[in-house]
């Protein structure tokens, strides 16, 4: 081992285990010797026994919000230390825009899910998934659904392409839902993982237990895990096959997620012609998906399918834009391709191209002028741009069948539209597909069809252009993952993601008694009325079932021609005698909204008090009409407290609550239903 090159530590038990080299790992740049995994053994016992007792307790001893806090503050600590870790993704090949997506992609995913914990989820470890159902004529008996910690551990076991984004994607939602995790990244650049993990410890923000690390195999690690618990993998389908059969995860129904390799498709839809802006937009995205990561991306571009009479065009400009791109040692300014991550990859790559080449035109590759820059470029990793040609998709299965992890990818031409959709069918699932078109026709037609074989769609048009993130990226906000060859699993997708590791429970009793679980008003729950009006409350003093029970107001002709002539609604079931008698209502009838607005002249109290701000509505139902005559009250009532854990510029503390609205008429019945969202101020 050299002096620049690093022994790669797993974190264990709260410890740094290794002291003896093992694999080296090499530059994929230069092929230099810069790290070594360790040949200690993990005792993966210790392992899962410490995430149990030490990380899941001091977890759960927080509420969504405060891990909410925590996964800000870490994103800010690492995007403030990030140019340690652009230091050593160089040596995985990665230009300075392939290390952001990576790097900051990751941190980015971090602030992501702070914002679904701190918006979307309570203060508590319980989430309500609503409304209540009744399930008696009487409404004394009902059921709901919660979602609980599941009280396990996460395995994930990651691949080698995104080794800082890959790890973090997984982690914070699993870290939100109050999952401690063990992370296993690939090998060949585990380096990187590693030194992201170090500065992860050295922010002192996780708390013990959280997060460990393997460095190298899984040893026994799956035999040990339970049915609380949950494993996640991310690189190739065979291998994912193989992980979702083990006899244990079986035995024990462990839940088991899989994003695999996939064929991803991009079809240049009918209507585009060589001189429309969607032309050259499909050609940049197939060309920038195939040297983006030097193509190692699982959701590249595999197949490009285009109208078999615009297969020439498309191949003389995607062949003029790959030459075009300067391929070598990432540290220089001139480059945007580096090499593949290591020389093994390097070597799959080409005995898969062997592959394809097969009844295949080869339009463009390393016999065209590919010359990496740089100094002992020799002995990195670097594989040209290859673009190849297939004329007939279905006589040729090997292009939906054979993937090229690298800057590969497979021109195939379509005579019809309908067989465009059959090839991208042929797949047999991907994680993603593309159509650019700009004929909303054809979108309409199109994306129906192919979502029952991708997990995400892009659909790109010369209006989506300025601002669209691309094929290729996942966003934490939409799901990430496939059907089929894809893995059947989903990742990302905001709250989707948390609540793919916490328990769903239905839940059966009294309105009161489910109150008292989910924390949250149930209608029909005992409620407590006072003669403090619930807005006079603060925050912290607010109790879920406090309730107002309002005066009542008697609609009046006046009042229905007044709001008309302030909001300008003059809809004729307000105004026309004669057609609102013919109508099923049989008489005029009171706006919706002066309705809503009436309940919160009843309600509101109006002096200066903790109550700062409505910011909110949800729930929203008219359920009954209210005429001339009728008199309506209302019932306020605390349903859900959300701390936030901020503070105004004051420096005063707030809170989200959330108030139940029914409005009923003067027999009773419902006539209007919503829940009101209001900051509410702490004491101090």
């Amino acid at each position: 081992m050299t002096a620049q090159s690093t022994l790669l530590q797993s974190y264990i038990g709260g410890r740094w285990i290794g002291a003896t080299a093992a694999q080296p790992l090499n530059s994929a740049v230069n092929g230099r010797l810069i790290a070594s995994t360790h040949a200690e053994s993990i005792d993966f016992d210790e392992a899962v026994t410490y995430a149990r007792k030490q990380g899941l307790p001091a977890l759960l001893a927080l509420d969504f919000q405060q891990r909410a806090g925590i996964l800000r503050a870490l994103a800010k600590y690492l995007n403030e230390h990030k140019e340690q870790l652009y230091a050593v993704s160089a040596h995985t090949g990665a230009t300075r825009a392939d290390s952001w997506i990576d790097i900051e992609g990751g941190s980015g995913t971090l602030f992501a899910y702070a914002s679904v914990g701190g918006n979307e989820f309570p203060s508590g470890n319980l989430v309500h998934e609503g409304p209540a159902i009744p399930l008696g004529k009487q409404g004394k008996f009902a059921g709901t659904h919660i979602l609980v910690p599941r009280g396990g551990v996460a395995v994930h076991i990651n691949a080698f392409n995104f080794p800082v984004w890959g790890m973090l994607e997984k982690f914070a939602p699993t870290f939100l839902a109050g999952m401690p995790c063990l992370i296993k990244p690939a090998t060949a650049t585990s380096y990187l993982t590693e030194a992201a993990v170090r500065l992860i410890n050295a922010s002192g923000l996780l708390p013990a237990g959280s997060l460990q690390l393997i460095i190298g195999g899984t040893g026994d690690l799956l035999d040990r895990l339970q049915g609380q618990d949950v494993v996640t993998f991310t690189g190739s389908a065979d291998t994912a096959a193989k992980l979702r059969v083990h006899p244990n995860l079986i035995r024990n129904s462990v839940p088991f997620n899989a994003e695999a390799d996939s064929l991803n498709c991009a079809i240049l839809g009918p209507d585009v012609t060589p001189d429309d802006e969607e032309f050259e937009l499909f050609v940049k995205e197939v060309a920038r998906e195939m040297t983006t990561k030097a193509g190692q991306k699982c959701t590249a571009i595999r197949r490009a399918i285009v109208p078999r009479q615009h297969i020439d065009a498309v191949a003389e400009r995607l062949r003029a834009r790959l030459a075009r791109t300067v391929v070598g040692d990432p540290s220089l300014e001139q480059v945007r391709m580096g090499p593949l991550a290591s020389r093994a990859q390097q070597h799959d790559v080409a005995e898969r191209l062997a592959l394809l080449r097969a009844g295949n035109e080869q339009i463009f590759g390393a016999g065209d002028g590919f010359n990496p820059v740089g100094e002992a470029v020799g002995e990195g990793a670097f594989f040209a741009p290859t673009l190849l040609l297939c004329r007939d998709g279905i006589a040729n299965p090997a292009v939906h069948d054979v993937e090229a992890f690298g800057p590969v990818s497979t021109l195939i031409a379509y005579d019809d539209f309908d067989g465009a959709l059959d090839l991208a069918a042929r797949g047999r699932g991907s994680l993603v597909g593309s159509l650019v078109t700009h004929d909303p026709k054809v979108a309409a037609k199109a994306i129906p069809i192919a979502a029952a074989w991708h997990g995400r769609l892009l659909i790109l048009d010369r209006e989506a252009a300025a601002e669209s993130t691309g094929h290729g990226s996942p966003l934490p906000q939409l799901k990430h993952g496939g059907p089929g060859r894809a893995g059947g699993g989903e990742e990302l997708g905001g709250a989707r993601a948390v609540k793919h590791y916490l328990q769903r429970a239905a839940v059966q009793g009294s309105p009161t008694m489910l109150a008292a679980v989910t924390g949250e008003h149930v209608r029909g729950a005992a409620v407590r009325e006072s003669d403090i009006h619930p807005f006079r409350h603060h925050f912290e003093d607010l109790q879920i079932g406090d309730s107002l029970l309002t005066h009542r107001r008697t609609v009046s002709e006046a009042d229905i021609v007044n709001f008309g002539g302030l909001s300008g609604d003059y809809f004729y079931m307000h105004f026309d005698e004669i057609a609102a008698k013919e109508s099923p209502f049989g008489k005029r009838i009171a706006h919706g909204y002066f309705v809503l607005s009436a309940a919160a002249g009843l309600f509101v109290s109006p002096a200066p008090g903790p109550v700062l701000a409505n910011y909110g509505l949800d729930t929203l139902r008219f359920v009954k009409p209210v005429g001339i005559g009728d008199t309506i009250r209302a019932r306020l009532t605390c349903k859900r407290k959300i701390d936030r854990n901020k503070k105004d510029a004051n420096g005063v503390g707030q809170g989200v609550v959330a108030w139940d609205v029914e409005v009923t008429n003067q027999d009773g019945e419902l006539v209007a239903s919503y829940d009101i969202l209001t900051l509410v101020a702490k004491k101090s």
